[in-house]
């Protein structure tokens, strides 16, 4: 029925532990093993990926990294940066800092992460890594792959400013604000792996918990919503899994296969 498998990962196919369970693994192995591409679509970087997800796991998989802000396919050749340019990076960093000083800034710039000052970021990534620390100059000069921040600030009024420009999505609860260029979207990166692939939207099924899975799900044949998954996103899936610590992923998957 189905072409291609997308799997969000955190709050989908990685449980709380940041582990991905045997029966998920055995249950998307069998679906490569029968001919169906995998596709990993996440908010996180590669090193971090890299991390989580076995050699096997990755050497099957194409991936969307950044909320579609760097696609790498090795089936098609696929390797695409979509880039904030510097004066956008520049202008959208003074209004967060003149809006709120204290926000912790965020920047990723192809696999490097950058901020203006040293912390330690386990508890929220689970891996333990520091940032290379620059000036806010040095910041602003970067073509940035993604920007992120935590604290208080106006939400709406960010949008107001910024949304024609980049793609602002909010996560973790509403903790965590993550911007990328307005050409970067789980769904503009699926839609052209598909393109490039010859397979139709309609014979993909995406897995997915979060506010930035709802593109997605409004383009694939099969949108299946965790159960631990934000409201939004279960009123527009066609299933409601188990959660993410209950192999949710699997449980679909075995019934396909």
């Amino acid at each position: 029925m189905y072409s291609i498998v997308v799997l969000d990962l955190d709050g989908t196919f990685l449980n709380s532990e940041k582990q991905v369970s045997e029966r998920n693994y055995n249950a998307v192995l069998k679906c490569y093993q029968q001919g169906m591409k995998i596709i990993f679509a996440t908010a996180r970087p590669p090193r971090s990926v890299n991390h989580f997800l076995s050699e096997d796991l990755r050497n099957i998989g194409s991936f969307i990294y950044y909320n579609g802000a760097y696609l790498a396919c090795p089936l098609t050749g696929i390797n695409h940066h979509e880039l904030i340019s510097s004066e956008l990076t520049a202008e959208l960093l003074d209004y967060c800092l003149t809006c709120n000083p204290e926000l912790d800034i965020n920047l990723e710039v192809k696999d490097e992460w950058m901020s203006l000052r040293e912390y330690e970021y386990a508890s929220i990534t689970k891996v333990k890594e520091f940032p290379v620390v620059k000036s806010l100059d040095e910041l602003k000069s970067q073509e940035a792959t993604k920007v992120l921040f935590s604290g208080k600030i106006d939400l709406e009024s960010l949008r107001e400013r910024f949304s024609s420009k980049m793609n602002i999505v909010i996560t973790d609860n509403g903790e965590l604000v993550q911007i990328s260029s307005e050409k970067a979207s789980k769904e503009k990166a699926v839609t052209l792996l598909c393109e490039k692939l010859g397979v139709p939207l309609e014979k993909v099924i995406v897995f997915g918990d979060d506010y930035n899975d709802i593109g997605l799900f409004k383009i694939c044949g099969w949108p299946v919503a965790m159960g631990n998954a934000v409201n939004p996103l279960k009123e527009i899936s066609k299933e409601v899994t188990d959660t993410n610590d209950n192999d949710g992923v699997a449980m679909v998957l075995e019934r396909l296969l």
